[in-house]
């Protein structure tokens, strides 16, 4: 019985003892690149912030203002049903915003939904499409 306390404990000494000299081997690898490589300018886990811009570029004068214009939004989720539609948009803040068919969003009323788009009629009888590029183009019609 105490050989195999014995033979127990030498193997978690043995163990533990590899176990910090990998990690102790990696610190000085770390070490090292951060020595040597220069750190990007943009951050590559940012996402779609660095064109956020170029895309509100293209956004009407009149729709700047307002916080809940489809421009400050991406459509992030579409789920179609028999009885129920849904779609959920996610804003600059990450905070998603899901909405059913006939909701509002802002000025602007959710009426149908295709499998990768979602379609809002304006006030003026004219539709605003979206999609999952973030491409939001209107029409006269759909």
């Amino acid at each position: 019985m105490n050989f195999f306390k014995l033979f127990l404990i030498l193997l978690f000494f043995i163990f533990s003892s590899n176990s910090f000299a990998d990690n102790h081997g990696q610190n000085e690898i770390a070490q090292e690149i951060s020595e040597d490589e220069e750190v990007p300018l943009n951050d590559p886990f940012a996402g779609n912030e660095g064109t956020g811009g170029a895309l509100n570029s293209q956004m009407p004068s009149e729709e700047e203002e307002d916080e809940m214009s489809l421009y400050n939004f991406k459509l992030v989720g579409l789920i179609s049903g028999k009885d129920n539609s849904y779609i959920s948009l996610a804003n600059s803040g990450g905070e998603v915003m899901t909405i059913t068919l006939g909701q509002f969003l802002g000025k602007i009323k959710l009426i149908d939904l295709r499998l990768n788009e979602a379609i809002f009629e304006k006030e003026d009888k004219k539709f605003v499409i979206i999609d999952f590029n973030n491409v939001i183009r209107e029409a006269d019609e759909y």
